[in-house]
């Protein structure tokens, strides 16, 4: 009977198909295999493999072997086998024979360029540490806008580069004018008046003396009243018009003194918030994690520049006298973390520095006696009886910064 054989072989013909599934050390047989179920098959495997078109197919076609019936359809696919092979291997040749003639440039370029941009990145970003992180609870350091007030006042000391003046001053020479500064010290010293106060009162001679020519016998005049300026701006209690008089010696008039204070403003331009290297020290030196010590040494290194007219001696002062006193102590000279919040290398500072350490070296001790003898003094560690560096021996460790 018919139904019964038909029966019989699809009973037969299950068991060879499952004979053959067992074999899963051949992932393949079982992916031909599905594809012959379903030709769109949920795996979606022949839909990956499509772009191997014929090759992967022959390799199918001779994994599946073994029956009566695989035997007879055999020679047909072994014929369709052979020639996808041959025609594959005609292919593989005639792209050797192409890669050769013109070989391939993007893969290498591709190996060199990776590696590239990631070497710098490690070594930079932890180098660099946050100045401000520690202070970010206390309200009074206003440490949420400090790297951009700094960054401000960076750009406006850049503004108030100071050119050399005594060019066009007849009767004032720089002995004169670092006879003035020695005596301004003795005045912040005697009226205990902040550091800042005597370097902003500098300052505002400088530049005035820079748009004005002035008499020798007015110079003290102009120092004096500059001071009281400085006063009035950084000081909570500044000292009256009387006591500068007095400190004059009753040389100049009240009505002198007063003349002065608007002749100075008015040529300024009342714009006299002019950066001073004091709070710059302050700052540079956190970042160093500098010592009180190391810190007094650079800011007695800046005092010394406030009577030692160079000229171009004047620029940044408080970068070269904190790498200065950094090399002075060989704490390991500039770090990163200054060359960020500075905005200045290593490298720019050196012939700052050397200039600076020769003024110490061959300035005469009868010059600025009161800064010498302010920081004699064991409160600020006896900074001045430090022993300047030698040129040669200063020049071989700026190299090797």
């Amino acid at each position: 009977m018919p139904l019964p054989r038909n029966a019989k072989m699809l009973s037969t013909k299950q068991p060879r198909a499952g004979k053959v599934g067992p074999a899963n050390a051949n992932p393949e047989r079982e992916e031909s295999c599905q594809a012959k179920r379903s030709p769109s098959s949920p795996q979606g495997g022949p839909k990956k493999r499509s772009a191997f078109g014929d090759i992967t197919n022959a390799h199918k076609n001779q994994v599946v072997v073994g029956k009566k019936e695989a035997v007879k359809v055999a020679p047909h696919k072994a014929q369709r086998a052979h020639a996808a092979l041959g025609v594959a291997k005609n292919n593989e040749i005639n792209l050797k024979k192409s890669m050769k003639k013109t070989p391939p440039t993007e893969a290498p370029a591709e190996r060199k360029e990776d590696p590239v941009p990631e070497e710098p990145v490690p070594a930079q970003v932890p180098a660099v540490e946050n100045i401000d992180k520690e202070q970010l609870g206390d309200p009074y350091a206003n440490a949420e806008y400090a790297k951009e007030i700094f960054e401000y006042m960076r750009g406006r000391e850049e503004k108030f580069m100071l050119p050399d003046y005594m060019e066009k001053q007849p009767d004032i020479s720089g002995d004169m004018r670092a006879i003035l500064v020695d005596w301004m010290v003795e005045v912040q010293e005697n009226f205990e008046l902040n550091h800042e106060t005597l370097y902003l009162a500098v300052k505002l001679v400088d530049h005035y003396l820079v748009e004005v020519v002035s008499m020798r016998d007015k110079l003290q005049l102009i120092g004096s009243t500059a001071i009281l300026i400085a006063s009035k701006f950084e000081e909570r209690c500044p000292p009256c018009v009387d006591d500068f008089l007095y400190i004059c010696d009753d040389a100049y008039k009240r009505e002198e003194l007063i003349a002065m204070e608007m002749s100075i403003l008015s040529t300024l331009k009342f714009d006299i918030n002019i950066p001073i290297p004091y709070r710059f020290l302050r700052r540079f030196a956190k970042c160093a994690r500098a010592t009180m010590e190391t810190l007094t040494l650079a800011r007695f290194l800046a005092a010394c520049y406030l009577g030692g007219w160079r000229g171009k001696m004047m620029a940044l002062p408080s970068l070269r006298g904190l790498l200065l006193a950094l090399t002075m102590k060989n704490l390991g000279g500039w770090t990163p973390t200054l060359e960020y919040y500075s905005g200045y290398r290593s490298q720019d500072l050196h012939p700052l520095v050397k200039r600076l350490n020769f003024l110490l070296t061959y300035q005469p001790r009868d010059k600025l006696k009161a800064v010498r003898t302010k920081y004699s003094h064991r409160v600020f560690f006896e900074v001045a009886k430090v022993t300047p560096m030698d040129m040669l021996k200063l020049e071989e460790i700026l190299k090797s910064c």
